[in-house]
C-alpha cells in the first residue's frame, strides 16, 4: 500500500505532502472498464465481481515483472504456476475487500490529492517538474490511459487514507513497551537431539520395486506438458537504418513549430498560503483572516505570520511556502484566479474556498523565456527530435509492410524476411504457461496456441511486444501431452522415494525419543545417544538468537514453561528436513528497563501501528466476504523432468 500520504482536502497545500507513488501491484482498472456475459467471474468480493479478463491482466503483468525480475534465472519448465495464480487472486481479493471498505467508510480523495500525488511520481517528472507529455508517454508505453490510471491512483490513495487512520491513532503505553522489551531479552536453556536426513538417506535401503511402485501410483506427476517451438521474424527500432543529418532548413523548421510547447518556458509564480479553517463559524474565520490581512498590510512579515496563524500543519512549518505555479495548475479556480491578479510581494484579501479562507502570497515571479534556436541544448534536442520521428516513420512504414506481407503469405515468414531483410529466428521450446526469450511475452504466448497459428499452421498477426517491435510467428515443432516413460524418469524418482524414507524414518525416529522424555525413559542426551541422533547443549537461547536454525528457535519459544524440577519438550522440522527433538527446563525473564529509549519507542509503536491494522484488516476480511466462483486453472501439468 502506499505510506503515509493524508487526504487534507480542507487547504490547497494537499498533496505536496506526498512521497514517492508506487501503484500497487498491477495497472488493472478495476471500475474502468466491464466484462461482457463471455468473461466467467473468478470471485466475488462483496458486491464486487472479479471476472477473468481482470484475472488474466493483473497475472500477466505480475508474470512479467516476475521474469524481468528473475532474468537470465528464470525457468519456465520450474514455474509453479498455480501457486503464482493463487498469490495473484489473494491479492487481488484483498485490494478488493480494502477498496470496498474504505468507499463505505467514508474515505474520498479530492482532485487536488490526485494532483500532486501524480506531480510527485519521478517517472511523470520532466527537469524535475511534472510534465504532462511525459506523463501521457510513459501512461501510453504501458499500454493505460490516463482515466483508467488516475482511478487506480484514486482508489490506492483512499485505500492510504484508511491504512493512515489506523496507523496514525495507534500508540503503545510505556508499560506495554517495558513489556515488550522484557519479553525479547527472555532467555530459554535449550538442548536438543538432531535426527539428520543425510544420515538416512545414506542407509536407507531402497528396492527397484518400490520405484516402480511410486511412479504406478503417481503417474499423473509425471506428465510432460505440450511444449511449442516458434519461428519468428522481428521488428524493432533497433535495427532500422541510421538517419541522415538533417539540413539547418530542416531544424529551424522542426524549432518553429515546438517552440511553443517545448522551448518556451511559461511564466511561473512561488506561492505562500495561510490557511484559516471555517471551524463551526465561517463568519468568525472570516474575521480572522480580514485580520490577519490587514497586519500583512500594515508590514507584518507573511512566512512569521502563517507559521504562527495558518491552519495547514504541513505547510505552516515552512512559513507557508507552496513552491511555483504555472497558469492553470491550481486545483481551486477562486485561488487561481486570486493567484494570478497578484504582483510579486503582494498579498490577496481572503480567498474563499470549500472548507477555507486563504490568504495567498506571490513570493516571486519568473518571466516567460523562449530558448533560441542557437542554443546548444535546443540544437541537440532538435537532432534527437528529428533522429525519433524519421525512425518512427520508418517503423511505421516497414510495420505496415508486414503486416501485408504476413498476410498474403500466411504459409510462410521467409518471403517476409526477404522483402523486409529479416531473419526468421527460433524460439526455445516453451509450454502454455510461457518460457523464456519472446515467449516470456503474453501476446506470443496466445498467439502461439491460437487456432490461427497452433492448428491452421498460418502465420500470426503482427503482435506488438514493446514501443519499437513487432514480431510474427508461426509453428515450427510441437510435441502433445504424454506420460513420460519409467525410464526417463526413474533416477529422479528413486531420489524422491529416498527423501520420502528419509523424513519417515527421521519424523518416527524423533516421535519416538519424544515419547520416551514424556514417559521419564532417560535423559534427552542418553535417549539420543542410543537411536544415533547427535546431542546439542546450548544453553541460554533468546528469540533474537541467528546462529540456530529458525524453526528449532521458533518452536523453543512455543514451549509451556517448565514445571519444578522438569523441562517442556517437543519437536522442531528445520529448512532443510532434518528433525530435532527439543528439551527446555529453565526460562530466564529479560531485564524490566526503568525507561525505553527513544529510537526503540518509536520502532515498538510501529511495531503495534503495524499489528493493529493487521487486525483490522483481518477484521474488514470477516466482514466482507470471498466467494471463489471460477478457481483459475493452470494451462497444463508440468515437472522439473521434462
Amino acid at each position: 500500500m502506499l505510506q503515509s500520504i493524508r487526504d487534507r482536502t480542507s487547504g490547497i497545500v494537499a498533496g505536496f505532502v506526498v512521497a514517492l507513488i508506487v501503484v500497487p501491484f498491477a495497472f488493472w482498472g478495476v471500475e474502468s472498464f466491464f466484462s461482457g456475459g463471455g468473461d466467467p467471474v473468478v470471485a466475488k468480493v462483496g458486491d464486487q465481481k472479479i471476472h477473468q479478463s481482470q484475472f488474466r491482466r493483473a497475472y500477466e503483468q505480475r508474470y512479467q515483472q516476475y521474469v524481468q525480475l528473475m532474468g537470465s534465472n528464470f525457468r519456465a519448465d520450474q514455474f509453479n504456476q498455480a501457486q503464482f495464480q493463487q498469490s495473484v487472486l489473494d491479492d487481488m481479493t484483498q485490494e478488493y475487500q480494502m477498496r470496498q471498505f474504505a468507499q463505505d467508510a467514508g474515505f474520498r480523495v479530492g482532485d487536488g490529492v490526485l494532483l500532486y500525488a501524480l506531480s510527485d511520481i519521478p517517472a511523470f517528472q520532466k527537469d524535475g517538474k511534472f510534465d504532462v507529455e511525459t506523463y501521457k508517454s510513459m501512461l501510453q508505453r504501458q499500454g493505460l490511459n490516463s482515466q483508467r490510471f488516475e482511478a487506480q491512483m484514486r482508489d490506492s490513495l483512499q485505500i492510504d487514507q484508511m491504512r493512515d487512520a489506523v496507523v496514525g491513532s495507534a500508540f503503545g503505553l510505556p508499560v506495554e513497551a517495558k513489556a515488550i522489551v522484557s519479553l525479547a531479552g527472555q532467555q530459554r536453556d535449550l538442548s536438543y537431539a538432531l535426527f539428520s536426513l543425510a544420515h538416512y538417506r545414506q542407509t536407507l535401503s531402497i528396492s527397484d520395486a518400490e520405484v516402480q511402485k511410486y511412479y504406478q501410483d503417481h503417474q499423473s506427476e509425471y506428465q510432460a506438458p505440450e511444449r511449442i517451438r516458434l519461428s519468428y521474424v522481428e521488428l524493432s527500432s533497433d535495427t532500422l537504418p541510421a538517419v541522415a543529418e538533417p539540413s539547418a532548413e530542416t531544424l529551424k523548421a522542426l524549432y518553429e513549430s515546438e517552440k511553443t510547447g517545448r522551448f518556451s518556458a511559461p511564466e511561473e509564480r512561488k506561492l505562500s498560503d495561510l490557511m484559516i479553517n471555517f471551524g463551526n463559524d465561517k463568519a468568525a474565520a472570516l474575521k480572522k483572516a480580514q485580520d490577519l490581512a490587514a497586519r500583512l498590510k500594515a508590514g507584518a512579515d507573511f512566512a512569521q505570520l502563517a507559521a504562527a496563524e495558518s491552519d495547514d500543519p504541513i505547510s505552516k512549518k515552512v512559513g507557508g511556502a507552496l513552491g511555483w505555479f504555472k497558469r492553470g495548475q491550481m486545483p481551486e479556480a477562486n485561488i487561481e484566479k486570486a493567484l494570478w491578479a497578484l504582483q510579486p510581494g503582494q498579498s490577496s484579501e481572503p480567498v474563499e474556498t470549500a472548507k477555507a479562507w486563504h490568504l495567498l502570497h506571490v513570493d516571486e515571479v519568473k518571466a516567460a523565456a523562449v530558448k533560441p534556436f542557437e542554443d546548444a541544448e535546443v540544437q541537440s534536442e532538435l537532432k534527437e527530435l528529428h533522429k525519433n520521428r524519421e525512425q518512427q516513420k520508418q517503423f511505421q512504414t516497414l510495420s505496415e509492410k508486414l503486416e501485408q506481407l504476413a498476410f498474403e503469405n500466411p504459409s510462410s515468414l521467409e518471403p517476409v524476411a526477404k522483402a523486409l531483410n529479416l531473419t526468421v529466428q527460433t524460439s526455445e521450446w516453451f509450454t502454455r504457461t510461457g518460457g523464456t526469450g519472446i515467449a516470456a511475452q503474453e501476446a506470443v504466448k496466445q498467439a502461439a496456441f491460437s487456432p490461427e497459428v497452433f492448428k491452421d499452421g498460418e502465420n500470426s498477426k503482427p503482435l506488438t511486444l514493446g514501443d519499437s517491435q513487432i514480431v510474427v510467428v508461426r509453428k515450427a515443432d510441437y510435441e502433445a501431452p504424454r506420460q513420460k516413460k519409467f525410464e526417463e524418469v526413474a533416477e529422479a524418482v528413486r531420489g524422491l522415494v529416498r527423501e520420502n524414507g528419509a523424513k519417515a524414518r527421521a519424523q518416527a525416529d524423533a516421535q519416538a525419543l519424544l515419547d520416551g522424555l514424556n514417559k521419564n525413559a532417560g535423559s534427552l542426551q542418553d535417549l539420543a545417544a542410543q537411536r544415533g541422533a547427535e546431542f546439542k547443549n546450548l544453553g541460554p537461547v533468546r528469540r533474537d538468537n541467528g546462529s540456530e536454525d529458525r524453526a528449532v528457535v521458533d518452536a523453543l519459544f512455543k514451549l509451556p514453561h517448565p514445571k519444578e524440577g522438569t523441562a517442556s519438550y517437543g519437536l522442531a522440522t528445520l529448512g532443510n528436513g532434518d528433525v530435532a527433538v527439543l528439551a527446555m527446563d529453565r526460562v530466564a525473564a529479560g531485564d524490566v528497563p526503568d525507561s525505553v529509549p527513544g529510537a526503540q519507542m518509536r520502532q515498538l509503536q510501529q511495531l503495534m501501528a503495524n499489528m493493529e491494522f493487521e487486525g483490522y484488516r483481518k477484521r474488514i476480511g470477516e466482514e466482507i466476504k470471498v466467494k471463489i466462483v471460477n478457481p483459475p486453472q493452470a494451462d497444463t501439468t508440468s515437472n522439473p523432468d521434462l
